[in-house]
């Protein structure tokens, strides 16, 4: 097959869509079964496509005007994938074109349904747009891959058709599980560590507040460091800490790349992820790795992630989430089963077994078309 890939996450910093779109596309190519073409409205910054099966089509770069993604992906890429041929067309974020050549076959990733659970946490452009272009896509997509079984339930029950045609492909870990020698500076290596976008669905306020219930002991052993680029929503965390009194406890690292987020995952001393909603989680997965107890939600995909290999909170109350906190630092004996049972569950997911299965849906959706066809 001629395979069109929708690759604009490559053309931005890096996200957790980013990053499951790089890490899967760079096994995927390395399948010559199949010719891979890459579009962005932007040039891509991250990957190498050097390949004899991969080529890459984008927009000039010197075109820049308000809503410029919005006409690429409505206008613009249906044209090149009628122009280019191309057999079938993958997009790992969530949004088909409307206007594209039913010749083509058509296959989505959605790796959540925010707009629909928690709309009040997303950006109002962001929460218009899915609303309007995902149910449109389930419907239209040939083939629908979820990034878990909670999220392809909450698709089937958007749209109970969707459920013959949905599949689950669970993420992978992508960060370096080499052993890192030298430490980052953090000030001390027995602290509690958090990974993710500074929004409002991640939970951060009742996270600081459990936080802040912990004995002072805890706190001055057990710093808190935050990891993550600025979200949106004013989550203005630095004035939070200071209402709490947490400025000696608290550290805010912001945005790292991957090789410092390596070394950070490395010295963590636990890892808590109380988040509001996840499609998947793959912070979660990523300290799983690492082999460091996890503290994470008791909704959604969470515990399907984590299995029984962490402990759960419920992420709306900040006692439980404290109390999650307290028995992961103090129940040595937890801690040590955690920590073994972490790194054995995270075994389980790897990008290679991702690539099989998404391209098994392709082959799948490929089939159906040229069975009804015969």
């Amino acid at each position: 097959m001629k395979i069109g890939v929708d690759v604009r996450s490559l053309s931005e910093p890096i996200d957790g869509i980013g990053r499951y779109t790089l890490c899967l596309l760079e096994e995927m190519t390395l399948n010559n079964d199949h010719e891979w073409i890459l579009y962005s409205h932007r040039p891509i910054l991250h990957g190498k496509w050097d390949m004899l099966n991969v080529s890459i089509r984008t927009m000039n770069p010197f075109i820049k005007f308000k809503g410029v993604y919005f006409a690429w992906l409505q206008c613009i890429l249906p044209f090149w994938l009628k122009q280019d041929r191309v057999d079938l067309f993958w997009t790992p974020a969530h949004r088909l074109p409307k206007f594209m050549p039913s010749s083509i076959l058509k296959v989505i990733t959605i790796h959540d349904l925010v707009w629909r659970y928690f709309p009040e946490t997303m950006r109002p452009l962001g929460r218009v747009l899915d609303s309007m272009l995902m149910p449109y896509s389930i419907s239209s997509a040939d083939k629908i891959i979820a990034s878990s079984r909670s999220t392809a339930n909450q698709i089937i029950f958007e749209q109970v058709k969707a459920k013959d045609k949905t599949s689950v492909v669970y993420l992978a870990n992508s960060i370096e599980l080499k052993k890192q020698i030298s430490k980052f500076d953090t000030t001390q290596s027995d602290f509690i560590l958090f990974v993710g976008t500074l929004e409002p669905r991640k939970n951060l306020r009742r996270l600081l507040e459990a936080y802040s219930l912990l004995s002072i002991s805890l706190r001055n052993k057990h710093p808190l460091v935050i990891v993550g680029a600025k979200g949106w929503g004013n989550e203005n965390i630095n004035l939070i800490i200071e209402k709490l009194n947490l400025k000696k406890f608290v550290k805010v690292l912001g945005y790292i790349s991957n090789q410092e987020l390596a070394k950070i995952y490395n010295q963590a001393h636990l890892f808590v992820m109380p988040s509001l909603y996840e499609g998947f989680g793959l912070p979660v997965l990523e300290a799983m790795s690492f082999g460091i107890p996890v503290v994470t939600s008791n909704n959604y995909s969470l515990p399907e992630i984590v299995g029984d290999t962490a402990i759960l909170v419920n992420p709306k109350s900040v006692s439980s989430i404290k109390n999650g906190m307290e028995e992961g630092l103090l129940d040595l004996k937890l801690r040590h089963k955690l920590s073994k049972s972490t790194f054995e569950r995270s075994k389980l997911f790897s990008w290679k077994k991702a690539s099989k299965e998404t391209i098994k849906v392709f082959e799948q959706a490929f089939s159906d078309r040229y069975k009804l066809i015969k």
